[in-house]
């Protein structure tokens, strides 16, 4: 043999080794969200990716959101899907309206996506500047089924607001507070949220979240949520950091996925997490360590060998039984 061929023959045993392997392709969908929101442009950079490096072909399907997801990735009408663990709570424990009384205990954990925080937009001619000036007000949340369309109306309650919420995707709600129709529009994504990119970029815009009593009132009720920060400039109109409240991101498949199949997403993923924030830069936040961010979800058992083989202590709460 050739020096060449020795030395391309070593390149392609080492590029086996590092590559999670499949017997076949396998066509998949995953569940994102609307257009405008984050989910539907890091739910496209996944599914590239893996159609890419994994030999798996996926594609990104658009739906209301977390809640709709776990549904359609528990009834197996998905393979994978995308929910915060707000979210993936209420759907274990049955205990939000939209579960209706059912457990969806058939998800398990994939990987760690990242923080979705909450924050409010709103046209600087509404003379609106902060949370509490929306009571009375009609307010855009997004899709029903997605996490800020889940929460705000519960958010508001909590906080004795009589808030007006009005649903739709994320481009839609956009549209609407630039018309006027809506008073504010306030959302939780992955930073920057495309459609608040897109309002700063064309509006004259106020960004805010809660105050500091607000959140502490709001995580009281909702322990699901954690402290959270939107950096100064991460939209032109931004000047300065914004404290508020987040949840983190997962993404989910079917307890009956095979454990290579598991695997091989799970490591192709969080291997190649400098890709995905080409995609949309929430990705940089997509990578093994985070995978801590879940307590209470059961990772599934191919999730869980990549994380053995990298160190990765995850809580006990999350391991299979």
């Amino acid at each position: 043999m050739s020096g060449f061929r020795r030395r391309l023959l070593a390149v392609a045993i080492a590029f086996a080794a590092t590559t999670p392997a499949l017997a076949q392709p396998v066509p998949m969908t995953l569940g994102t969200a609307s257009v405008g929101g984050t989910y539907f442009v890091y739910g496209g950079a996944v599914a590239d990716l893996l159609s890419d490096r994994a030999g798996i072909k996926v594609t990104p399907r658009q739906t209301q959101g977390p809640n709709q997801n776990v549904i359609l990735v528990d009834e197996k009408k998905i393979e994978l899907g995308m929910t915060t663990m707000g979210v993936a709570s209420q759907a274990v424990l049955g205990s939000a309206t939209w579960t209706k009384g059912k457990k969806y205990e058939n998800i398990r954990a994939l990987f760690p996506m990242y923080d979705t925080p909450m924050q409010c937009v709103v046209l600087r001619k509404s003379g609106i500047t902060n949370f509490r000036q929306l009571d009375g007000k009609t307010v855009g949340a997004g899709p029903k089924a997605g996490t800020a369309g889940t929460y705000y109306p519960l958010i508001f309650d909590a906080l004795g607001m009589k808030t007006m919420v009005r649903y739709g995707q994320g481009d839609e709600m956009g549209n609407q507070l630039g018309d006027g129709i809506l008073d504010a529009f306030c959302f939780g994504a992955g930073t920057p949220v495309p459609i608040f990119s897109q309002l700063d970029r064309e509006k004259d815009v106020v960004f805010f979240t809660e105050t500091d009593d607000d959140i502490a009132a709001i995580r009281g009720k909702f322990p699901e949520f954690s402290a959270s920060l939107i950096p100064k400039g991460t939209y032109r109109q931004q000047t300065a950091d914004q404290k508020t409240i987040g949840m983190y991101n997962f993404a989910i498949a079917h307890k009956d996925m095979s454990d290579d199949l598991a695997y091989a997403i799970t490591k192709t993923v969080l291997e190649n997490s400098a890709r995905l924030a080409k995609g949309h830069p929430a990705g940089k936040e997509t990578i093994a360590a985070n995978a801590s961010r879940n307590s209470f979800l059961p990772f599934h058992p191919g999730a869980v060998r990549y994380y053995k083989e990298k160190g990765v202590k995850l809580d006990p709460a999350t391991l299979p039984k």
